[in-house]
């Protein structure tokens, strides 16, 4: 489907809103002068319009399918990928010792939006390869990484993650997947993981599963977890291909969307594996894949909702229906159309500022290695992956409706867009689980991550109140609110946190996204379109939070007052 890569928006935030001048002025992204980022962004732009792109309907209509054991991928997949690898764009943000360019997650970043926005389905098989060379740079042995990471950073081979089984969804620690030792340092994977993206394909030489099981003596739940490299093919140690491991592609699932990205259930009997990081340490070890994944998911949502937002906007400015009030003749005249179109265009440059708001925030822990940018990014963390797919199931759910019965016909393609992107809010972790972090594990500072963000939005909020009095109220109310609901949560026991965690992370996000829409305001410096949108964010969608931190309040026993029996009743 047609797709324009959002360049200017990327250059925009990167100039004036999320900060990006202080990660290219370190040592560390010294190379991403502005003329780099310019090039590359540019460059992924033109392959995402040229080669991606076309790509979307294809892998929808002609999903991936299993035949006598192999995968055969969608028509173009196998094009695209080498366009992808070729170009390089696996390894952005990959170290330079191996073969990466070494340059910001932030630019990784704005180029795995494009590449979602074009082609969803194929995007999440260099996404989940991004995520294990992270893995294995902090957790392999120098052995591991030197004969895997060039691999995957060349293209030559994928990565995937191994966690989830019939019996342990969220709750990993049920797993049943066993380690034995072989006695030469390698061990025996025997196991049945389900939902693994990208499990196989027939495009690269290799496929490379980072497992989760468990060793004999492993305890039992989450401590005793360790993880394993388990690739399809074993490599020899020159890296050239040796024998066939003991795994297999059981089925492929059948699924709601995202068709063209086959996602496997795998059966691993007794497959040779390598162990990662230290034993039983192995969810630390994932846990850096994941978090990479889950800034990464929620970018995916944001892809589709700038997916469905271009292909909603071109209907609007050509369908014609009806009187309208200025005359135009086209739907996108009608005030109720507009209004679904300016909240879309508003929320992805929300969750598009979050996201890369994090990203920055990623850059500059591995740059400067000061706790606060560290702490920053894990909290932003959660909020990027739940708001970002949050925001594109709402803009494709609105796409559709902009589209009106048409959006219910499969050949606008109105409706792939949703159908792909739901499930981004369920894996790498449900949003309320997301949200549950957020409230949990991420307020173990007693909210300092929390409040030293809040201090920065009423710190910008206050400096331009007399240049924007409405917008610049609203916004340094809405985060004082956010401060005292904050306090009060502080005081809450987990459940009742838990009640109010998904609110809780949707207010924050709201006024987030709204303090980003004043500071594109102050950059745009006249009351231009971005402006006009910040006035969107801040006068239609900031009220929100006010109902958002009310339920927070509330705590959990109203919720319990019902019972299972009351439920069936």
């Amino acid at each position: 489907m047609p797709y324009r890569a959002p360049l200017a928006d990327f250059q925009f935030l990167f100039d004036h809103v999320v900060g990006f001048d202080q990660v290219a002025a370190t040592e560390t992204f010294a190379d991403a002068s502005p003329d780099t980022v310019d090039a590359i962004l540019s460059e992924a732009g033109k392959l995402c319009e040229t080669v991606l792109a076309p790509l979307q309907r294809a892998g929808d209509l002609h999903p991936a399918r299993l035949e006598n054991g192999v995968v055969r991928t969608s028509p173009g997949f196998a094009e695209g990928y080498r366009a992808i690898v070729e170009g390089g764009w696996v390894s952005i943000a990959a170290n330079p010792e191996f073969g990466g360019m070494g340059l910001p997650m932030a630019l990784t970043t704005a180029v795995n939006e494009m590449m979602g926005s074009a082609c969803l389905s194929l995007q999440l098989n260099p996404l989940m390869t991004q995520g294990q060379i992270e893995a294995l740079e902090h957790h392999a042995t120098d052995e591991i990484k030197a004969l895997y990471i060039p691999k995957l950073i060349s293209g030559e081979w994928c990565g995937t993650m191994n966690l989830t089984e019939p019996q342990a969804g969220s709750d990993v620690g049920a797993l049943r997947s066993k380690a034995e030792p072989n006695g030469d340092g390698t061990y025996a994977i025997s196991g049945q993981k389900i939902y693994i993206s990208w499990g196989d394909n027939d495009f690269t030489e290799n496929v490379c599963h980072l497992v989760l099981a468990r060793l004999p003596d492993g305890a039992a739940g989450t401590k005793g977890i360790s993880l394993f490299m388990v690739p399809k093919i074993i490599p020899n140690a020159d890296g050239t291909l040796g024998t066939r491991n003991s795994l297999q592609v059981v089925s492929l699932e059948h699924k709601m969307g995202l068709h063209g990205s086959p996602t496997a259930v795998m059966q691993y009997d007794g497959a040779k594996g390598w162990l990662i990081g230290e034993a039983h340490k192995g969810m630390a070890a994932m846990f850096t894949m994941m978090n990479n994944a889950r800034l990464g998911v929620g970018v995916q949502g944001i892809s589709v909702a700038e997916g469905a937002y271009q292909h909603a906007l071109a209907y609007a400015l050509d369908r014609k229906q009806g009187k309208t009030p200025t005359g135009i003749g086209t739907i996108s005249d009608h005030a109720d159309v507009r209004r679904m179109l300016a909240t879309m265009k508003a929320e992805v440059f929300s969750a598009r500022a979050i996201a890369l708001s994090c990203a920055v925030a990623t850059d500059m822990a591995r740059a400067t290695g000061e706790a606060e940018w560290a702490a920053r990014a894990a909290l932003l963390t959660p909020i990027t992956k739940a708001f970002g797919t949050d925001t594109g199931v709402a803009v494709a759910d609105m796409g559709i409706q902009v589209h009106g019965g048409m959006g219910f016909i499969e050949e606008t393609g109105a409706a792939q867009y949703f159908r792909d992107v739901r499930v981004t809010a369920i894996y790498e972790g449900t949003n309320g689980i997301q949200a549950m972090d957020l409230v949990g594990r991420k307020m173990m500072d007693n909210g300092e991550a929390a409040f030293r963000l809040i201090e920065e939005i009423e710190q910008n909020a206050h400096g331009v109140r007399v240049q924007y009095p409405n917008m610049a109220t609203a916004v340094w109310n809405a985060a004082e609110s956010l401060r005292e609901a904050t306090e009060g949560l502080l005081t809450q026991d987990m459940n009742d946190r838990f009640a109010g965690a998904v609110p809780y992370l949707r207010a924050f996000a709201r006024i987030l996204g709204s303090h980003f829409h004043l500071r594109a305001a102050m950059a745009e410096g006249v009351d231009g379109p971005r402006t006009a949108l910040a006035r969107v964010a801040i006068k239609r969608l900031l009220p929100e939070h006010t109902a958002l931190l009310a339920q927070v309040r509330q705590g959990a026993s109203g919720l319990y007052a019902l019972s299972d029996q009351d439920f069936l009743a």
